[in-house]
């Protein structure tokens, strides 16, 4: 692959632009993970959602629709989502589904809940 500079200033560190150029080259798989995990939490419920699955390790779908104040089948599409996008994983006990966060998820959204927690108690 070759990296082009097309920046035609007379000043432009070509040497910085090509490292930079490279390093996001480098992150890609990085930057597509956090963008999807992002896009999903970009949803209020389903931010709300996270926040609970990571404040309570595991909850079902109805624990989550009394605590939300929402219908169960609501609560499951938004389940559904994030379970696509690979962001929280299921375990069947008996009937039940109870769901939790995937361990690659938590170290972004503890940074995330972390800012939350603070406005709350700044507030």
């Amino acid at each position: 692959m070759k990296l082009e500079i097309s920046c035609t200033r007379a000043e432009a560190n070509h040497k910085q632009l090509l490292n930079c150029m490279s390093t996001l080259n480098s992150m890609e798989i990085n930057f597509e993970k956090i963008s999807k995990l992002l896009s999903i939490s970009g949803n209020e419920v389903r931010l709300k959602i996270l926040f609970l699955l990571n404040m309570e390790k595991e909850l079902c779908p109805c624990d989550l629709s009394d605590i939300l104040g929402m219908s169960v089948p609501a609560v499951s599409q938004h389940i559904r989502k994030m379970k696509d996008a690979g962001i929280i994983s299921s375990r069947r006990e008996g009937q039940t589904l109870y769901y939790s966060l995937n361990k690659d998820e938590t170290d972004i959204l503890n940074s995330i809940f972390k800012s939350i927690k603070l406005e709350r108690k700044i507030a």
